[in-house]
């Protein structure tokens, strides 16, 4: 049977993001600085918008963390729904460093092996108060870091090789990464050389050998293993022998401290085993490291906490709002010459309304945060008072309703949004955690169960260290009761070895 066909109306409610509110939102997420690069790049290709150069610059970074008097006003916001909204006024404050450590991975943990010979990282040099001009002379006279390639192409033009020899050998170190490792097969390299006849295996076998006599020994070793037997290859010790075994045959073992089962299948020993493991971990497993020169990274808090009247409080801080404002002469301009042909300034009144927004966008991001931060640091005070012990739990549906938004904005406030206090900078989402019951209608919050394990592990007896369950059961004494499991992923969220291993820490092995 056929059946014509027919139109038919559909109402429905439906709840849809705008693409302006969708970029809204996206920006929420930002840091400030990501944030305030955007901006920047706004402000470039929007005529209507411009920075205020002229702000009264304020030291606050200095004095702000451990003041008590009041905390600084908070900057004033204009009445961006009108046409010429005033400036948001701003003042530059000192950026907090915090370490950002890029950990590569090899065959092996290697942290494992070299946890107690350091980081190995470059030390920090002091520098004098000295006067502008000297300052700029000196700094004329300041060696320039050696990157690793360019500190083995450098021994490379040391030695007399032929025309085909040094093409070779700058394919091999071409081809070696940061961590001094070489990563590509031996065939792959024979095309990088671009040498005619194209090299054979031999050659380049011979090249990689020449790599791996420079310094820093152990360059140019194509696994872990390799690496570790170069250096040994130019050190006299008395067990370098059961070193190398140890090396090729067990290095998983090694790895694991398992220094018995080791000395049981070489048939060796257990002092020897340690002896020849102790040489092993002053071993450098990453040679090139010490030629690589990583940024710094900084991380600007967009709320500083007082304590004010014996009460905490939060305060933005200013440094991070941008100094943004509406051009007035070009608006002026525009509003002046916006009749005529209909239709012939459509891109500058698509600026003008771009920029209005952005300004309504900068207010109510900072004062978002602001709320939050405030109602963090209100249901927080035993934590800013005794610090995480007194963390209690709090969830985001709570700041949520406080602050009167939807719980998914303060997930975004709280994501990449630092605080400065007292005891340092933390993320905002650092103060939320789960309610742990613990028996007797008391309730307790992660962090502060995550305190107390780090207490019990740094106060105990280094020659008897506490297990999991030993320490599971101490809680448990305290009325806070918690599962083993739980006390394994605490204390795996503090980087604290298991009790095996630091026994074996404590005993120096």
């Amino acid at each position: 049977m056929f059946q014509e066909p027919s139109l038919r109306l559909n109402a429905r409610q439906g709840l849809m993001l705008t693409p302006r509110l969708q970029h809204a939102v996206r920006l929420l997420q930002l840091s400030s600085l990501d944030y305030a690069q955007e901006l920047a790049e706004l402000v470039a290709r929007n005529p209507f918008l411009e920075t205020d150069d002229y702000a009264t610059t304020v030291p606050v970074a200095a004095t702000a963390l451990n003041s008590q008097a009041a905390p600084p006003a908070l900057p004033g916001l204009a009445d961006l729904a009108q046409p010429a909204p005033t400036a948001l006024e701003t003042d530059p404050v000192g950026r907090l460093a915090a370490d950002a450590a890029d950990d590569r991975q090899h065959d092996v943990d290697e942290s494992l092996l070299w946890r107690e010979a350091g980081d190995g990282g470059p030390l920090g040099s002091g520098h004098g108060d000295a006067g502008g001009d000297f300052q700029a002379e000196a700094q004329d006279y300041t060696a320039g870091e050696v990157q690793l390639r360019e500190h083995l192409r450098s021994q490379a033009s040391l030695l007399p090789l032929s025309t085909r020899d040094a093409a070779l050998v700058g394919a091999v170190i071409e081809s070696i990464d940061d961590d001094g490792y070489l990563r590509l097969p031996l065939a792959e390299l024979g095309p990088l050389a671009d040498v005619a006849p194209p090299a054979d295996e031999c050659e380049l076998r011979t090249a990689l050998k020449l790599v791996q006599s420079f310094e820093p020994v152990g360059v140019g070793a194509r696994d872990i293993s390799e690496c570790l037997l170069l250096q040994l290859e130019q050190l006299a010790l008395p067990q370098r022998a059961l070193a190398e075994r140890i090396i090729t045959e067990h290095l998983e073992g090694l790895a694991q401290r398992d220094t018995v089962g080791i000395a049981r299948r070489l048939g060796v020993l257990r002092v020897e085993v340690e002896a020849a493991s102790s040489a092993i971990r002053r071993l450098d497993p990453r040679p090139g490291w010490r030629f690589s020169h990583s940024d710094t990274h900084f991380v600007t808090p967009d709320v500083l906490v007082h304590k004010v009247r014996n009460q905490w409080v939060a305060s933005l801080n200013s440094g991070v709002v941008p100094r943004l404002k509406l051009n007035q002469q070009i608006a002026e301009l525009f509003r002046q010459h916006r009749g005529g042909t209909p239709g012939s300034h459509t891109e500058l009144a698509s600026h003008l309304q771009e920029a209005r927004w952005t300004l309504r966008n900068v207010e109510q991001r900072f004062s978002t945060i602001l709320e939050v931060a405030q109602a963090i640091v209100r249901r927080q005070q035993s934590f800013f008072e005794h610090g995480p012990l007194a963390m209690k739990p709090l969830a985001l549906r709570q700041i949520a309703e406080e602050v009167g938004v939807h719980e998914s904005t303060v997930c975004r406030v709280t994501n990449n949004k630092y605080m400065a206090t007292s005891v340092g900078t933390l993320e905002l989402k650092y103060f939320f955690s789960r309610p742990m019951p613990m028996g007797n209608a008391y309730v307790a919050s992660g962090t502060a169960i995550r305190a107390v394990v780090q207490e019990m592990i740094a106060a105990e007896n280094p020659a008897h260290p506490l297990s999991d369950v030993e320490i599971a059961e101490q809680l448990a004494r305290q009325g806070m009761n918690v599962a083993r499991r739980t006390v394994t992923k605490y204390r795996q969220a503090l980087k604290l070895p298991p009790v095996d291993r630091r026994r074996l820490l404590a005993m120096g092995t």
